[in-house]
């Protein structure tokens, strides 16, 4: 079986001409930090926070262990574009931003099954919009920027609490020039009925997006969060770095699903961790399609008894691609428990790696984690690592972990095609069977794109 897989990005590369109302030149400076600020007409404690940041992310190294980010020229990336003012009526937008998610099938899920909708443009949110009746039980979902203006203790109380602008390398850069982003937070006992959802597109060259995004989920609150993300394929990379914080509180429920397809030029540096409080309970559901290289580690800090972790993550890697993904479970508390699933196909020379933590500290008794890490390898050109590590000072705590690496099976391949099944759409059906924990995570209407762009990933793939 000769087997060939070619990317295809017939719906999600594109390219919009579109005329900015404020572009920044290349480069990154303490001026152009305090010029974002200014712009955004920011409190003294904003302008500090991100001035900070600055020097924080000047001192820091760039990292050595992970994928290999050598060729990131960071005086070659615009720091902020601003392509029009944000709209609450999707008619207002301009018809050349408005078509981008037209063809991405944004105001359809809208329509049919969201309780709100963001979506950002470049480095500013252009349209937001959250069910009424929701607004009239206190939740609040807008871009972090409104949330700064209009609801600044919250911010202020919150933002940096769960990730440090000192963290790492690119925690510190989002800190300095973060833009957009999204803002959430459920008053006590709210249960959010459908999910939320922000859309994040990059359409110019060499530009940077560093969206901000803070949850909080009050005692008893429930609340499922989706984020998608792509970009058109250009010859200059671009990077994305951003930054999420949770904070579920007592008796809460926080699900964040991502899906990203960003083209294989982008660099998606990313941050995201979660503090969890007494039974609460938060999920990370993970898919890292395209991109140049990808290294993100969600991550739950369970702080208090009863806190639960669950975190799946599927990662496909194709021809120059690396997948540097996993994820972190700290346990600081007793009777708390993690389950972590990663699932990975690698392709055509792609990478994929799994880098993952479980930790639980001394007194944390009774603990309960469980890890899986599963790999596909489509053919002999491909990598995939595993580097799990496990820092357990409690004897009292039941951990396990499960690796496996295997190839699509000529048995099965054989038994699919012999009931004619034509051998593309039998390799499909493998692949998707493959990553089926991960699709019924998902809402329906989600699973089906999600199916299909795994397909559009797999087109061609027999020669």
């Amino acid at each position: 079986m000769k087997e060939k897989f070619e990317v295809d990005y017939t719906k999600y590369e594109f390219k919009n001409p579109v005329n900015y109302e404020v572009v920044f030149e290349k480069g990154l400076s303490e001026s152009t930090v305090t010029a974002i600020s200014e712009l955004k007409k920011e409190p003294d404690w904003m302008r500090e926070f991100r001035l900070n940041a600055y020097k924080f992310f000047i001192r820091r190294p760039m990292p050595k262990w992970g994928a290999d980010l050598s060729s990131i020229d960071f005086n070659e990336i615009r720091y902020y574009m601003k392509p029009t003012e944000k709209a609450t009526n999707w008619e207002d937008l301009p018809s050349d931003i408005r078509m981008t998610y037209e063809r991405l099938g944004i105001p359809e899920a809208e329509k049919k099954v969201l309780s709100g909708v963001e979506v950002m443009y470049e480095s500013e949110v252009v349209y937001n919009r959250v069910r009424k009746d929701l607004e009239e039980l206190g939740v609040i979902f807008c871009d972090t920027d409104t949330a700064l203006r209009e609801h600044p203790d919250l911010v202020k109380k919150y933002i940096g609490h769960v990730i440090s602008p000192n963290d790492n390398k690119f925690a510190a850069l989002n800190s300095a020039v973060w833009s957009g982003g999204s803002f959430i937070y459920v008053p006590k006992g709210v249960k959010v009925p459908m999910p939320l959802q922000a859309y994040f597109r990059i359409n110019a060259a060499n530009v940077g997006q560093f969206e901000r995004t803070l949850i909080i989920a009050d005692e008893g609150a429930d609340v499922v969060y989706i984020e998608g993300c792509s970009a058109p394929i250009y010859s200059k990379e671009s990077l994305h770095a951003a930054v999420v914080e949770i904070v579920a509180h007592k008796n809460s429920h926080v699900k964040y699903i991502t899906i990203q397809n960003w083209s294989s030029d982008v660099y998606n540096l990313v941050t995201k961790r979660a503090f969890a409080y007494e039974n609460a309970f938060v999920e990370w559901i993970d898919a890292n399609i395209g991109s140049r290289i990808t290294e993100k580690y969600p991550s739950v800090y369970m702080l208090e008894p009863g806190a639960k972790a669950n975190v799946l993550s599927i990662a496909f890697a194709n021809k120059g691609q690396h997948q540097d993904t996993g994820s972190k479970a700290v346990h600081l508390s007793r009777d708390t428990s993690s389950t972590i699933t990663s699932k990975s196909i690698c392709v055509n020379g792609g990478r994929t790696t799994y880098r993952g933590l479980v930790k639980v500290i001394k007194g944390a008794k009774d603990v309960k984690s469980a890890v899986r890490c599963d790999a596909l390898i489509l053919d002999d050109k491909s990598r995939t690592d595993t580097y799990p590590y496990m820092e357990v000072d409690e004897e009292e705590s039941t951990i396990t972990h499960e690796a496996s690496v295997g190839k699509i099976g000529e048995e099965q391949l054989f038994y699919l095609t012999s009931r004619g099944i034509p051998e593309q759409e039998a390799i499909n059906m493998i692949v998707l069977g493959f990553l089926g924990e991960f699709i019924k995570e998902l809402p329906l209407e989600f699973a089906l794109e999600f199916n299909r762009l795994v397909k559009l990933n797999m087109e061609g793939s027999v020669g």
